[in-house]
């Protein structure tokens, strides 16, 4: 386990505790419920929004995430090598920079992701609306974001297009859309879902992902609906019901696949008794192979 609490990529604070009540809510033991060795190597050294200075409106922090990043890729890199399966804990989505940048460097060549989220994380400095960076590290681990995302510590581009897997999304802005227009990436819609079905769906999405190097799983928990998951920084209505969510997961897990997992965006102080991280919890389980019977 790998604790990235930053919140510096975001527009709401809060994130930044999301590592610390993921693992309050029982992440550890849970892990060893599954009859896996557990090592928490605790969290990297993040900068705050009241020592920093905003910079480029058009990236928000981004020397600072990027500090940030550097610090996940290193220790990704070292989980790898290792023969641990990375486990990163965020913070806001932004630090998926640094653990698909140490899952390509690790490899010596781009991976796939299966990105489960409600948003499509493809903005770029010049078509983001906010500047805030959460929205964009897809686009930079495609090597799209330009060379201020570039470091010694990433290899970029991190991800191939066509290994690319977007599901659950319900929220895209006009350059995003765009952008998917020119891009191999598959993309699954709430729409998708509701009219195909979880199984149908991710079963397609797992053979896109198929291929050498890496796979890896971003789990954003807006991706599921606010009522499931009240305790997101950036919650879009119309998500995933807790059992899609699952029956996602436990299909990732049987396809032995994902060989590294992140989970993202759980703000505490939006949340109700710890609901959402304890929702994270079980969810990771479910991608480690856990099951009903």
């Amino acid at each position: 386990m790998i604790g990235a609490p930053l919140d510096l990529g975001a527009g709401r604070r809060g994130v930044d505790m999301g590592p610390s009540a993921i693992r309050y809510a029982g992440l550890e033991p849970r892990i060893r419920q599954l009859g896996r060795r557990c090592v928490d190597w605790g969290d990297v050294v993040t900068a705050v929004a009241e020592a920093s200075t905003v910079g480029d409106e058009r990236v928000r922090f981004l020397p600072q995430i990027k500090e940030t990043c550097e610090r996940v890729a290193e220790l990704v890199v070292r989980a790898v090598e290792a023969e641990y399966l990375p486990l990163v804990l965020g913070g806001d989505h932004s630090v998926a920079l640094g653990t698909l940048g140490g899952l390509a460097r690790a490899a010596g060549r781009p991976g796939g992701v299966l990105w489960l989220d409600a948003h499509g994380d493809l903005n770029r400095p010049g078509t983001s609306p906010s500047g805030n960076v959460h929205g964009m590290p897809l686009a930079a681990a495609l090597g799209l974001g330009g060379s201020e995302f570039e470091s010694d510590a990433f290899l970029l581009p991190a991800l191939e297009a066509g290994r690319v897997v977007l599901f659950g999304v319900r929220s895209l802005d006009p350059a995003e859309r765009d952008l998917l227009a020119e891009l191999d990436v598959l993309v699954f819609t709430m729409s998708d879902l509701d009219r195909t079905g979880v199984e149908r769906v991710m079963k397609e999405a797992l053979e896109r992902l198929q291929g050498p190097g890496f796979v890896h799983v971003s789990l954003d928990l807006d991706v599921l609906d606010p009522e499931v998951a009240p305790g997101v920084g950036t919650p879009v209505r119309g998500g995933l019901s807790y059992r899609e969510a699952h029956l996602a997961l436990e299909l990732v897990a049987e396809s032995g696949l994902a060989g590294s997992v992140e989970v993202v965006e759980v703000n505490p102080i939006l949340d109700r008794e710890n609901e959402t991280a304890k929702l994270a919890v079980e969810l990771v389980a479910s991608a480690l192979g856990a099951r009903i019977l």
